[in-house]
């Protein structure tokens, strides 16, 4: 059965010598796997159309015995080239990917996850690179996943309480003048870094180089 979608590309790698596996993030499916055949071939019709943060048109044949599918088309609608010319913002990207990977099911639709991948992808795009974004990112996505943690609980400083919930409720044009003092940022590190992975079991591979790229 041939199924139509838009998503977001999440990761793309050689599945044979001539084919590629592209992982999607898309509103109504979820996360899901498709087989590119004969994309690595010179003539193939899928040449310059899958990388990874391309948003694309794309239909596939849904398999009866596996989550890999089978991908017929992709007609691509953005492919984010600012994220190539700057590797603080491809390692923030690459880490929010991550995490969205590792804290999620596969074809479970989660439309709010998809919103928010959007949305720190245009953050990361327009904005500094800021550990600030990272952090938003985080509380966002498990607060969404039912997994935030409990504000009140939390025995941190009133001023590093304050800079969370701003990173967790307001608008990322806003998060683009938020300020805090090393030690804030250190406090919300630490913080989060334990959270993850009291949640997660480990922390999705590539944070220390999306913190670091800052």
């Amino acid at each position: 059965m041939t199924e139509s979608a838009s998503g977001l590309i999440l990761r793309v790698r050689p599945f044979t010598e001539t084919s590629l596996i592209v992982q999607w993030l898309t509103p109504g499916l979820g996360r899901i796997a498709t087989i590119a055949k004969g994309a690595l071939r010179p003539k193939s019709g899928f040449r310059g159309k899958l990388d990874i943060f391309f948003l694309a048109d794309f239909s596939f044949n849904r398999s009866r015995r596996s989550e890999l599918h089978t991908l017929r088309e992709a007609v691509v609608r953005e492919s984010h080239p600012g994220l190539r010319l700057d590797l603080p913002r491809l390692q923030q990207a690459a880490y929010a990917t991550a995490l969205i990977e590792q804290a999620t099911e596969t074809e479970t639709p989660i439309p709010e996850v998809y919103d928010l991948m959007m949305s720190v992808l245009q953050h990361i795009l327009t904005a500094p690179a800021s550990s600030f974004t990272i952090f938003a990112f985080e509380l966002r996505l498990l607060n969404l996943l039912g997994m935030g943690p409990d504000l009140a609980a939390l025995a941190l400083p009133p001023g590093t309480l304050e800079l969370i919930r701003a990173l967790a409720g307001r608008d990322w044009g806003f998060l683009s003048r938020l300020t805090g003092s090393t030690g804030q940022t250190s406090e919300i590190d630490h913080f989060l870094h334990a959270f993850i992975i009291y949640h997660l079991g480990r922390v999705p591979k590539g944070r220390h180089a999306a913190l670091s790229a800052v």
